[in-house]
């Protein structure tokens, strides 16, 4: 597990629900029951910053760092396929994008890593299909400095036709084995969390879940059940997160809250009583 990757990870699951912000030494306690050591969390977070993820603030305490709009909107749409909040309905129709392909390979691979992010399948090098359009192409393809067209059609050959345009955009046998691996390699890590584990082991192994589940809104566009195999090992899999994400959230919750308690507290003064923790800014 990578400290950028966890970051948004943590961001995204635990800290922009409590408002997006955190002190570094609560950034540092979070990750290191993943084995992400500080060091590694202070250079992911200067180069999120360098990204424009994350923006540097003072909190009463000290150093800490705030989710950017872009970030904040992009977590918002991970959150909403994760836990699949938004409408699962479909018009029939596809959302087509043609682009002006970048020159570099780096830009090029860049591109497509976020096309795909925002569940777009290449059907070549220049076209992009998705069953559900997002706003959000527009700002990423504008942001990037990418020539483009848009369209909205219905396949001509019905749902026959539909299924062979997204089996040519997306290879839907590797994501239904990935999913089927997700459990078998999940399994082991959540059911060893019971009742005589406490709250740092279930962050971790709710963590280490979340973190495996994301790399699927690289991997899944997540189309309409109508486009789908059956049975489609995607759904047992989303059974299975959803079932021992909820059963490991309280405890989880317990010791992100302990973390940003310890973070903002303020140290004691000797011969005094001790504070209570100061409350994260809002």
């Amino acid at each position: 597990m990578q400290a950028r990757s966890a970051l948004f990870d943590l961001y995204g699951d635990h800290l922009q629900p409590r408002g997006g912000r955190a002190p570094v030494a609560a950034l540092v306690r979070l990750l290191a029951p993943l084995g992400i050591a500080a060091p590694a969390v202070r250079t992911a977070v200067s180069r999120m910053v360098r990204q424009g993820w994350l923006h540097p603030l003072r909190l009463s305490t000290g150093p800490g760092y705030l989710l950017t709009p872009k970030a904040a909107r992009r977590l918002d749409e991970a959150a909403a396929r994760i836990y699949r909040t938004g409408a699962n309905s479909w018009d029939g129709r596809f959302d087509l994008v043609v682009i002006d392909p970048p020159a570099q390979r780096a830009d090029r691979g860049r591109l497509a890593a976020n096309l795909t992010f925002l569940g777009y399948g290449a059907i070549d090098a220049a076209t992009w299909v998705a069953a559900r359009p997002t706003d959000e192409v527009e700002t990423l393809l504008g942001e990037s400095g990418i020539r483009y067209e848009r369209f909205s059609a219905s396949h001509s050959g019905g749902v026959d036709g539909a299924v062979a345009l997204v089996r040519r955009a997306w290879d839907l046998a590797e994501i239904g084995a990935a999913y089927e691996e997700f459990v078998r390699e999940l399994t082991p890590t959540v059911t060893a969390i019971d009742a005589d584990s406490d709250d740092e082991q279930a962050y971790a192994a709710r963590f280490t879940l979340v973190h495996a589940w994301r790399t699927f809104l690289f991997r899944d566009p997540q189309l309409p059940p109508e486009l789908l195999p059956e049975p489609w090992p995607g759904s047992a899999a989303a059974a299975f997160f959803d079932s021992h994400a909820a059963r490991l959230r309280p405890a989880a919750d317990r010791f992100v809250d302990r973390c940003l308690d310890l973070a903002t507290s303020r140290p004691p003064v000797t011969g005094t009583p001790v504070n209570r923790a100061l409350p994260l800014p809002r």
